[in-house]
């Protein structure tokens, strides 16, 4: 291993208790993923992907193994506020406007960055001219803009999203995988996209790690050889569907081991 890496897990295995029992959620993980890249964690339900994002998160710990973030342990990091996270709820505060949620992420963290941070964020996400909204004013999408933003302006070193789109209807969600591109795009943050959805992974991620059902251990990682910026248009294309067939395949047969 070494400390290139934008992220790495290694050897890791993380057991939980039920009902007095161990039990396995994920057996033997190793992956290491380059500085500055977006992969895709995908799987089916239960398998261990939220529980891999919340141990770089470090939200939760590794039974034993690894795991690293830009050569260092994730506590090292949260410490220094260098991790952004955004979840499927983006959990805003409704009483806050959107630059007041977006500018709460400095006052809890006192992160020093440039004082036009959150209006250049707000102006990347697309969402100038609703600094002074409040949630109940926003779409869902818009509400998943601001979360996205908040987890951006303390310029963390890793962006970590887990399912930020599954509460969407489908073209609102597609038409945030593309916001969602663009953003990583002029950021080029390391980032975890943790999600179920095949076309978004291929859409959004430079590769996609298959994961088996539990206990889980990675089926493959696939990558994904596709220009940017992809558009909608893509996803209909032989290139695309070659990839989102391969990812499936993996899928189905991990389901039939």
């Amino acid at each position: 291993m070494t400390d290139v890496a934008g992220f790495e897990l290694e050897a890791v295995h993380k057991e939980f208790v039920l009902d007095r029992k161990p039990l396995i959620a994920i057996d033997r993980v190793d992956h290491v993923a380059p500085v500055g890249t977006l992969t895709a964690l995908l799987g089916p339900s239960g398998c261990g992907k939220s529980t891999v994002l919340r141990m770089l998160a470090d939200l939760e710990t590794p039974t034993s193994g690894a795991v690293r973030i830009h050569g260092r342990a994730p506590f090292q990091w949260r410490s220094d506020h260098q991790i952004g996270v955004a979840f499927q709820d983006p959990a805003l505060l409704p009483w806050r406007t959107v630059y007041d949620n977006i500018n709460f992420a400095l006052q809890v963290t006192g992160a020093d960055v440039p004082k036009s941070a959150v209006s250049d964020l707000i102006t990347l996400v697309g969402l100038r001219g609703f600094e002074s909204a409040r949630p109940r004013q926003l779409s869902g999408g818009m509400r998943q803009r601001v979360a996205i933003a908040r987890a951006l302006v303390t310029e963390p070193t890793v962006l970590l999203l887990d399912e930020p789109f599954g509460a969407l209807d489908a073209m609102t969600r597609r038409r945030m995988n593309m916001e969602l591109q663009r953003v990583w795009m002029e950021k080029g943050t390391t980032t975890l996209l943790v999600t179920h959805s095949i076309d978004e992974a291929v859409i959004l991620a430079d590769e996609i790690v298959v994961m088996s059902p539990r206990p889980s251990t990675i089926l493959a990682t696939i990558p994904v050889d596709l220009p940017r910026p992809r558009t909608m248009e893509m996803a209909r294309s032989p290139e695309f569907h070659s990839v989102a067939d391969k990812v499936s395949s993996v899928l189905v047969a991990g389901d039939e081991e």
